[in-house]
């Protein structure tokens, strides 16, 4: 199934998201999780992109969003649920993981919130074994 990555860009979705209290905090990221609106679509993920200050200024901000971005684009059409609005909220962390930590942080967050969708693999492997 082939998913779209869409963007939340309004506040009130990121409140939205954040009302829900569904979270998980790894080391490199914090992934907020909420049901998608009547605008999202069934085959659609919407992820919003968050980094406050305390992380540094504006050039280490938009790097740890790079790296959040990157990360999103390489995990979530394979692994994430769609029809759910998402979150990733960048740490000073986010800076320094190594990559490879960042994205088991990310899939660890998914399994964490509900939202880790199996791999193909896998869903193949389980029905021959329960045939």
């Amino acid at each position: 199934m082939a998913t779209r990555l869409d963007r939340l860009k309004k506040r009130s979705d990121f409140l939205r998201v954040a009302a829900l209290r569904r979270k998980w905090a790894a080391p490199g990221l914090i992934l907020q999780a909420a049901p998608g609106t009547g605008e999202s679509q069934a085959d659609s993920l919407r992820v919003g992109f968050t980094v406050s200050k305390k992380v540094g200024n504006s050039v280490c901000r938009n790097r740890a969003r790079r790296r959040l971005k990157a990360a999103v684009g390489e995990v979530f059409p394979a692994r994430a649920n769609a029809g759910i609005d998402y979150v990733v909220i960048g740490r000073r962390e986010t800076l320094e993981r190594p990559y490879s930590l960042l994205l088991q942080d990310l899939l660890a967050a998914l399994k964490r919130v509900g939202a880790l969708r199996p791999l193909a693999d896998d869903v193949n492997k389980q029905t021959q074994a329960e045939a």
